[in-house]
């Protein structure tokens, strides 16, 4: 096998942007050979859009036994990615998953089994690990050199979204049809980066405001606080309400402070480890000198393109991932447990009981409301890393 056949199962917004970055050469060695999509409006676009050599299938299981694929990206509704990566991995097709890896980690966790089950390879769509200032800050927390995490802050909430964004799709803001909001459409790449670099979280606090700025029934404005085994405490807080929004990430270590806003990367250098400077010094207003320093970088930010780049990559050459998919479940614990602390009010400890997030999920779901204006589209999110 030279290059590797894809299709692509769901061609709305994330699915769309797929099909145009494989089709305009973005990928070599990547050929988009077929999609899936049970919407005819979809089919449509497909038909108008696309290739005439892509075979264009109204439902996944006709896709994966079509014979026309080597591998599957999986863009369609969160509820439906575990089935639809079990399902592929039987067929023995490799699969990309676009995030989240699902809705509950239960569902994930026997997603992940299955997977060691099959020799296929699966990738998570978790574009954001190829921005080198994320890759840079994970090397610099991984290598020790700053000493053990102190504080983490991440206030991220340039997601803005209007109504019409809500009102695009009877599934969007619903516990049944998303099962959940800002947590769960727009956060996953926070969340997958906030635990890749700074680790996971022994407990959460959570406050979950529903339909808070937009007439939807799930979350769309969150503050976390967090713990970490270490004693560690951070806060993480979104929305889809601010406009103008704030995307600052900051990491207090012991002998440093990194700050990450507007794309860039700072670190403050502390010329001694801030623990011992405070039981040796003998001044009571006294602080550790440092200064700013300049972090080189690749410079790289190869987004969706080079997550696809590295699971052509692993097909044919076996070379590493951008991202594994079994990782999958660690983001969304995070969210999970999030979630969870917000619907009971209380803090919640990681692991969590996975029974009991259910059973609060499934009594939402239960009086999820049917939307009554639904105005099908399809946004260009080329230039966003979120759905």
């Amino acid at each position: 096998m030279n290059q590797v056949r894809i299709g692509i199962i769901g061609i709305g917004n994330m699915g769309t942007n797929h099909c145009r970055c494989i089709t305009s050469g973005e990928v070599p060695n990547m050929v988009l050979t077929a999609v899936a999509d049970i919407r005819e409006q979809r089919r449509e676009w497909a038909e108008k859009n696309l290739p005439k050599e892509v075979a264009i299938y109204q439902t996944a299981e006709e896709l994966m036994e079509s014979g026309k694929v080597d591998a599957v990206l999986i863009a369609t509704p969160h509820y439906e990615h575990p089935g639809l990566v079990i399902q592929a991995m039987k067929h023995g097709l490799h699969v990309m998953c676009e995030k989240p890896a699902g809705v509950y980690t239960k569902q994930v966790r026997e997603m992940n089994e299955e997977a060691a089950r099959h020799d296929v390879v699966f990738g998570m769509m978790f574009n954001q690990r190829t921005n080198h200032v994320y890759r840079k800050m994970k090397e610099l927390v991984a290598n020790g050199k700053y000493g053990q995490i102190k504080r983490v802050n991440w206030i991220i909430t340039d997601w803005y979204r209007t109504q019409a964004y809500y009102d695009s799709g009877d599934w969007r803001a619903t516990w049944d049809g998303e099962g959940g909001g800002v947590l769960l459409n727009q956060c996953p790449h926070n969340l997958d980066l906030l635990q890749w670099i700074c680790g996971m979280p022994s407990l959460v606090q959570a406050f979950c405001h529903e339909g808070k700025w937009h007439d939807i029934e799930v979350e769309d404005d969150v503050t976390a606080y967090l713990e970490y085994p270490n004693g560690a405490t951070g806060v993480f807080i979104t929305s889809t309400g601010d406009a103008p929004g704030t995307n600052r990430f900051e990491i207090d270590l012991e002998k440093a402070k990194m700050v990450c806003e507007n794309g860039k990367l700072s670190v403050y250098e502390l010329e001694e480890n801030e623990r011992e400077f405070c039981y040796q010094c003998k001044e009571g207003f006294a602080s550790p000198k440092g200064e700013w320093v300049k972090i080189e970088t690749d410079g790289q930010n190869p987004q969706h393109a080079g997550v696809l780049r590295a699971f052509v990559g692993a097909i044919l050459r076996k070379e590493p991932l951008v991202a594994e998919g079994v990782e999958g479940i660690r983001g969304l614990t995070l969210s999970n447990a999030i979630h969870l602390s917000g619907w009971l009010k209380h803090p919640v400890g990681i692991p969590f009981d996975e029974d009991l997030f259910l059973k609060e999920l499934n009594m939402r779901r239960s009086t999820s409301r049917r939307k009554e204006k639904v105005h099908e589209a399809v946004f260009d999110t080329r230039g966003s890393y979120g759905a």
